[in-house]
């Protein structure tokens, strides 16, 4: 009987263990992340594809992929940005090409913020201008960071929801990072729906609304930038890493589940936004840039703490680059991140 038994859970495991191959699951250990952008077609999801043997080798185990617009949305064609945007096959080959490495594949949609850059507004916002949070103001994008879609009308979502299912389901993806980051116009005199308005309280809104449909119906964890919960002038971060425009209270109004990228670019000795975001009870994964010092710094700040709500070290790109296994920062901030293990 006891030989029985050990043979069903050994053909138990081998079936599991065979429905499982391949599939990139969430790292046990440190999440050690890359972020990348501006790879808009299938030949450029193939040149990335190249590069995540040896991305895995030297130790990244995560790689979010901010899509954007930039995908052959059926839900909605008229948003597809560019003459030949990303496809689903070409998603998906980079999807084998990742769980063969080990390497969790999220992608990004950049939600709320972002919708324009310079004088290009971006397909959400041209398509459908009553959508835009400050309709009408600021010609050209000019005297704006970036243009933002309007959180209160529910058409966005009745829009947006579906395009972030098509990416979720081409990525057969296990978590969605919807972006959020610098924020800026909510409760503007230019914003007919948000003036007057508690900005927290119309920031929550835009995040639980996000929330309900990726964690909630989807079953998918939720990552974001973490800026706009941070109070900027009691931290010393400013108006980019912190928030001075009245949103940082909704930091209170939101579920704890949410991943919190919290980006920090300039060498500090003190980071206080990773403390604050454990102490209240999400996982945070600090993310660094361009710079090799201030990103070991604030590698060997957030290792302080030993926290299972402490994730690891994301680095972030912004920019072009054919190889980002030579990328200083990466290369400097890995060995870092190794040597501490």
């Amino acid at each position: 009987m006891c030989v029985s038994i050990r043979s069903c859970i050994a053909g138990f495991s081998v079936m599991l263990a065979a429905c499982t191959a391949g599939v990139a699951r969430p790292p046990a250990g440190q999440w050690r992340g890359l972020h990348v952008l501006n790879y808009g077609t299938d030949a450029a999801l193939v040149e990335l594809g190249e590069q995540v043997p040896t991305l895995a080798k030297m130790g990244i185990n995560v790689l979010i992929l901010e899509i954007n617009y930039a995908f052959e949305y059926q839900s909605h064609p008229e948003l597809r940005m560019g003459n030949t945007p990303t496809t689903r096959d070409g998603v998906r080959k980079l999807v084998a090409t990742c769980r063969a490495n080990g390497v969790r594949l999220i992608p990004q949609f950049s939600c709320l913020g972002h919708q324009s850059w310079a004088k290009n507004t971006f397909p959400l916002l041209t398509k459908y201008p009553e959508l835009d949070l400050t309709p009408g103001a600021f010609p050209d994008n000019e005297g704006i960071y970036c243009r933002e879609w309007d959180p209160l009308n529910p058409k966005v979502y009745e829009i947006v929801l579906p395009m972030l299912d098509e990416l979720l389901d081409a990525f057969d993806a296990d978590a969605m990072h919807v972006g959020m980051d610098e924020v800026f116009l909510i409760g503007s005199d230019h914003s007919p729906s948000t003036k007057g308005k508690d900005p927290a309280k119309v920031f929550a809104k835009a995040v639980n609304d996000l929330h309900a449909h990726l964690v909630g119906k989807r079953h998918v964890e939720m990552l974001m930038w973490g800026d706009r919960f941070i109070d900027g002038k009691a931290t010393g971060y400013g108006k980019w890493e912190g928030s001075e425009c009245g949103t940082a209270p909704a930091i209170d109004l939101v579920p704890k589940d949410i991943i919190i990228c919290d980006w920090h670019y300039g060498q500090r000795d003190e980071y206080p936004s990773v403390p604050m975001f454990i102490e209240r009870g999400f996982r945070v994964w600090p993310g660094g840039w361009n710079k090799v010092e201030a990103t070991n710094a604030l590698i060997r700040y957030s290792r302080r703490f030993d926290d299972p709500k402490m994730l690891g070290h994301l680095f972030t790109t912004w920019s072009g680059r054919k190889k980002w296994s030579e990328f200083p920062p990466l290369v400097e901030g890995l060995k870092l991140l190794q040597a501490a293990d």
